[in-house]
């Protein structure tokens, strides 16, 4: 596949495996636009992993500490990664089967930062796959959505300051990735319950929970204050929009927005830029 067919192809795969970042990576600058969905792409190829129902945890821990291995090496090696994943190729979905494309998509100056946040994030998925995700106390949370967000929030710095000099502090950004993952937390609490996992602290209440969601989205608004391009605020206002008004939904005891009030935010931050 020629690189702009790959690229075309990279936007169809992220449309349907993300419904919160779509479309505020559809509405960056076009090599913001191609760096980000190649990232997220990157990611989400490794959480698919760690999120499969049929997988059993060594198959788990498996695939993610040699993808981490693997993405470590400067030039990432396609075809170690196809004969690491062929055994589960049924299994597994597009996203995770194709990595190697997602790579060849982002920009050259910057696949090396994107390969060390993906890498960190499958060894951290690995580990808490080995712990069978049993969050026990606020530092282990803090851990586990540092894995799973806040090295989103690290690795779209990083994508930030090498594209036009856009400086933002790390720690707010590991703080906007982990209340946007707390929300889903909550969100999710049922289902998870369902496959014998809790994410909550054992001497915590869900209204802790939902206190500590509004104490890291109130630092990620401080993190976007730094951000002076339009594009790139624009995103990262969108998804945190988002998880606030999702977090009303379910204090007033509904499981999520409706698809009306999502469209009708997205729309509204987009008229005020």
């Amino acid at each position: 596949m020629n690189p702009k067919a790959l690229q075309k192809d990279a936007l169809r795969v992220l449309k349907e495996t993300s419904r919160t970042f779509y479309t505020p990576i559809m509405l960056l600058e076009p090599t913001l636009k191609k760096t980000v969905a190649s990232a997220y792409l990157c990611m989400r190829a490794i959480d698919e992993v760690e999120d499969h129902e049929q997988l059993d945890t060594d198959t788990k821990k498996h695939i993610l500490y040699n993808t981490s291995v693997l993405l470590e090496d400067k030039s990432f090696d396609e075809k170690a990664y196809q004969q690491l994943i062929t055994p589960y190729q049924a299994m597994l979905p597009e996203v995770t089967l194709r990595l190697s494309d997602w790579l060849s998509v982002c920009p050259k100056e910057i696949v090396n930062r994107v390969k060390k946040s993906t890498s960190e994030m499958a060894k951290g998925m690995g580990d808490w796959a080995g712990k069978g995700w049993r969050v026990e106390t606020k530092e282990d949370l803090d851990d586990y959505t540092y894995y799973v967000a806040g090295l989103v929030g690290v690795m779209l710095s990083d994508i930030w300051e090498w594209r036009d000099g856009t400086e933002t502090d790390r720690d707010k950004a590991i703080a906007y990735g982990r209340g946007l993952q707390i929300v889903n937390i909550l969100r999710n609490q049922e289902e998870d319950k369902e496959r014998g996992v809790s994410f909550i602290p054992k001497e915590w209440s869900t209204e802790r929970l939902f206190r500590y969601a509004e104490e890291n989205l109130a630092i990620a608004d401080e993190y976007i204050k730094d951000i002076r391009s339009r594009s790139i605020l624009l995103f990262c206002r969108i998804p945190l929009a988002l998880a606030k008004k999702t977090l009303q939904a379910l204090r007033d005891g509904r499981e999520k927005m409706s698809r009306e009030e999502v469209e009708q935010t997205v729309a509204q931050i987009e008229k005020s830029h």
